[in-house]
């Protein structure tokens, strides 16, 4: 799974990581180390533009851009936005098929930027202490899975609109820009540095889903909006 993940990278870095043509200053982010479900995150999408802004491209061309989106999706069918909380991940064997994403898998892909992402493990015998009874609450060991290189660990992502019809149209809350990350099973390749010691060996070891990371020849395939 992906429950909390970290990103530092600036506005100019993600730009020329990326490739971005279309940056609103408005909607940039301050680093954050501790991104929780239901903040403010940075996307990287492809659609058209609208207003001033699109002036500068051919109409209706897709254009990429860095947004902020809310991380927990909203369905645009949905009543109220009250089960975002839940929405944070969407798993990649079934995200084509799914009511409340497949909709944005066929239209609304995007790209999450980030350092890396947290995982929790209970070790082994901590787990026995609480199946045993023994201690309610067992401590856990935080991991920090980041690339071996330093480069952007980009999480693929789906995104969606919902409208508030409680509101009216011209309220600054009236549309919601909702994210999600795509998970998909762990690997079991040996990580970077694994020395066959008492630490886990594989991201498989520490939890058995994993953000699904697109390597930088896969993120235009994966942002072209055209495929369906």
């Amino acid at each position: 799974m992906c429950g909390r993940y970290a990103a530092s990278r600036g506005p100019e870095e993600l730009t020329k990581t990326f490739g971005i043509r279309h940056l609103d200053p408005k909607e940039t982010l301050a680093p954050d180390y501790n991104i929780a479900p239901t903040v403010p995150v940075q996307a990287v999408l492809e659609r058209p533009l609208k207003g001033a802004a699109a002036q500068a491209f051919p109409p209706g061309m897709p254009v990429r851009q860095l947004r902020t989106l809310t991380w927990g999706l909203v369905p645009s069918w949905s009543n109220s936005p009250d089960g975002a909380a839940r929405m944070i991940n969407a798993r990649a064997e079934t995200v084509h098929e799914k009511p409340s994403f497949r909709q944005a898998f066929a239209a609304r892909r995007c790209l999450l930027p980030g350092d890396g992402y947290y995982e929790w493990v209970t070790a082994p015998e901590e787990r026995d202490l609480e199946e045993r009874g023994v201690r309610k609450r067992p401590r856990k060991q935080p991991y920090f899975v980041t690339p071996a290189d330093g480069s952007v660990m980009a999480m693929a992502g789906l995104y969606e609109f919902w409208r508030d019809a409680t509101l009216p149209a011209d309220h600054p809350r009236a549309w919601w820009v909702t994210c999600t990350v795509i998970t998909t099973a762990a690997e079991t390749t040996p990580l970077a540095g694994a020395d066959g010691g008492e630490g886990p060996q594989s991201l498989a070891a520490i939890h058995p889903r994993m953000p699904l990371v697109m390597p930088p020849d896969r993120w235009d395939a994966w942002l072209d909006p055209s495929p369906t």
